[in-house]
């Protein structure tokens, strides 16, 4: 059935969603996806470029579109170019001035977003709850590793792009995160927000071969084990939110290449430990802003199934 205007601009709308989400690293766009019940059908679409070649020739371009669900991609990843483009000055402003106000509201986000989505297994049998703790330990021990420096050749542009977008599309871990570990996230911010062509070019090649390949391993589990891989999941939202704790104190300092302090080690305090201004009232306020939003979202989903 042809969806109205109405769906594909809420289609549009969450693409912006998770193009601001994975701009930040720490939250992942696949969370939004699969927050907003749109992360299967995703993954399917991207999944169906492998055999989209064979369609077209039999069949010819209408068929090959359909195929790949062109229409639902053409909106989504619309909705994510455009929060790529127009939120990123933002969202830079936003990690540099207030980063403990936006981590707030993304870890209320993310709380009740774990919640919600765990609810959808069917049962929690032991094989799925080994699964969302192993999924919980490893991503919480992702978040932990310290970031390092690296090449800036195009080859590893090329390669960062693909690990990120794998990332991306996995609720818990964000590919804005997997760049910070390679020690490219500052380097692709100032390629999209100079619009330096040849740098963004081969990093979206990279994204482009990691989505593809990715999406078939995500297809199958999701068709064949699909409460083990939910549970999975699960565990991954929940252990990222080692990363999005909002106090932190940091233990060591590095330099950026613009020869700017920037904190390469640190870990998470109680706010009332934090050295500062720990601006509780309003972080707490934020984190349930993301939190109720959240549930707001899930009850009008609900209403409208009934």
């Amino acid at each position: 059935m042809p969806r109205s205007n109405k769906e594909y601009t809420s289609i549009i709308l969450k693409g912006m969603a998770m193009g601001a989400a994975d701009i930040v690293p720490g939250v992942s766009g696949g969370t939004i996806a699969l927050i907003s019940g749109i992360y299967e059908e995703f993954v399917n679409s991207l999944k169906s470029f492998s055999s989209a070649l064979n369609v077209l020739r039999k069949n010819g371009i209408k068929a090959a579109w359909k195929h790949v669900n062109g229409d639902f991609l053409l909106a989504l990843f619309g909705g994510i170019l455009l929060s790529l483009i127009s939120l990123v000055q933002f969202i830079k402003y936003a990690l540099a001035e207030h980063p403990i106000l936006l981590w707030s509201f993304f870890f209320g986000l993310i709380l009740a977003s774990t919640y919600y989505v765990a609810k959808t297994v069917d049962k929690w049998n032991l094989q799925n709850i080994l699964a969302f703790l192993i999924g919980g330990v490893l991503i919480y021990y992702l978040t932990s590793i310290s970031p390092s420096e690296s090449s800036t050749a195009p080859w590893f542009v090329f390669v960062s792009g693909a690990l990120a977008i794998c990332a991306m599309i996995l609720p818990g871990i964000s590919g804005a995160f997997i760049l910070v570990l390679l020690g490219k996230y500052a380097f692709i911010i100032e390629a999209l927000s100079e619009a330096q062509i040849k740098t963004i070019a081969f990093f979206a090649a990279g994204c482009v071969t990691g989505l593809l390949s990715f999406s078939h391993l995500l297809s199958w589990m999701l068709r064949h084990y699909h409460n083990l891989t939910i549970a999975l999941l699960s565990g991954f939202m929940l252990g990222s939110l080692n990363k999005i704790w909002p106090w932190k104190r940091v233990l060591e300092w590095g330099v950026d290449r613009h020869g700017e302090k920037v904190s390469v080690l640190d870990m998470n305090v109680m706010p009332f430990n934090f050295e500062g201004d720990a601006q509780l009232i309003l972080s707490i306020f934020l984190a349930f802003l993301g939190f109720a939003l959240i549930v707001i979202f899930e009850t009008l989903a609900k209403k409208k199934l009934q």
